[in-house]
């Protein structure tokens, strides 16, 4: 799900253009990423991304990243000394990397303007959503890429996905785990640490196996709630959520949609009557019911939603936002959700 912040205008090309000479002062003699000066090896890095070509020159060092996952991806591979900045939160950070954020500037809770980021010196940029870095995001990327910036947009949010229509786009395939540990793996290259990220991703691998080992949801159907009481943004069938499903054996009761998260009317919901919803717990304020509490509130008092068997059961599944978007803390979700059904006696 993405945040809806509008961002401040980008300034003209006159301030673009002063960017490119400062990075470039600042780039000159810099440090190309070898303990010992030296020029790291396999460097310059050429990798396919989300349909450009992107070249990085040396492992970044003053590196921002303008996405809550994807900044959790490079604290969680011991990179919080190379970065200079993060942006776009809708949670707490994940739990075990608190130190670790703790040291990085936030430049901005939501989107930040694309004058903040460059105010960073940035020599990569990094992002979970396409649209962060896109008109109406940030900035577009071919912006950055003119400074010398190279930037990464998460494959899960464009391997088998159409972000054209505008809103959260719609999936041409189903996501799968495999779109994020690629961007582990990707992400680790491009800061020459290729071995951490073998190892985290052995390490979500391994917690997979064990959410999901022996369990059998196949009678159990699921709806996942990210945001808005007003017009609810409520997960399709193919992104994270979908991830989460289908390693559970279970049913989503909007497995006809492939948008990503689509606004659907509470008169549908209660009509499809899920055995549990999967309630997203965010700690932002950028719409109506954004907190696990205030959304079991309106649930509770609604006359449509109160009538529903998961609502007068009070079967519910409380999740961060990241876990219901395509990171590494889907794996997070998965788990949570594998012990709610567990707990609800809806599972084998």
């Amino acid at each position: 799900m993405l945040s809806t912040a509008t961002p401040a205008p980008i300034r003209t090309a006159a301030l673009l253009a002063a960017g490119l000479l400062l990075l470039t002062a600042c780039g000159e003699g810099g440090n190309t990423g070898a303990a010992d000066g030296k020029k790291a090896e396999g460097f310059p890095l050429t990798l396919k991304n989300c349909g450009r070509t992107v070249t990085v020159k040396a492992p970044p060092q003053q590196a921002v990243s303008v996405d809550q996952g994807s900044t959790e991806i490079l604290l969680s591979l011991g990179l919080a000394d190379r970065l200079a900045g993060t942006a776009t939160w809708s949670d707490p950070v994940m739990k075990g990397l608190e130190k670790a954020n703790a040291g990085v500037e936030r430049i901005s809770e939501n989107r930040p303007s694309s004058e903040k980021v460059l105010d960073k010196e940035p020599d990569f940029l990094s992002a979970s959503f396409a649209s962060t870095l896109a008109k109406g995001g940030v900035a577009p990327r071919e912006q950055f890429e003119k400074l010398g910036v190279p930037t990464y947009v998460s494959p899960a949010d464009c391997v088998g996905k159409d972000n054209s229509g505008g809103g959260d786009g719609a999936r041409t395939a189903p996501l799968t785990m495999d779109s994020v540990y690629t961007e582990v793996r990707e992400l680790s290259q491009v800061f020459d640490v290729p071995e951490r990220g073998d190892a985290l991703v052995k390490k979500l691998r391994a917690r997979v196996e064990k959410a999901t080992d022996g369990i059998d949801a196949s009678d159990t159907s699921l709806l996942y709630w990210f945001s808005d009481s007003k017009a609810p943004y409520l997960a399709g069938c193919s992104g994270a959520p979908g991830v989460i499903t289908k390693e559970l054996g279970a049913k989503n009761v909007f497995d006809d949609t492939h948008d990503e998260w689509p606004q659907i009317s509470w008169e549908t919901v209660a009509d499809r009557n899920p055995d549990v919803l999967v309630i997203g717990d965010l700690s932002r304020t950028m719409q109506t019911a954004e907190s696990a509490e205030k959304k079991i509130e309106f649930l509770e008092s609604n006359p449509v939603t109160k009538t529903m068997d998961a609502v007068k059961n009070r079967r519910y599944v409380l999740l961060s936002g990241q876990a219901m978007n395509p990171t590494i803390r889907t794996v997070e979700g998965l788990e949570r959700v594998a012990a709610g059904l567990r707990d609800f006696g809806l599972a084998g």
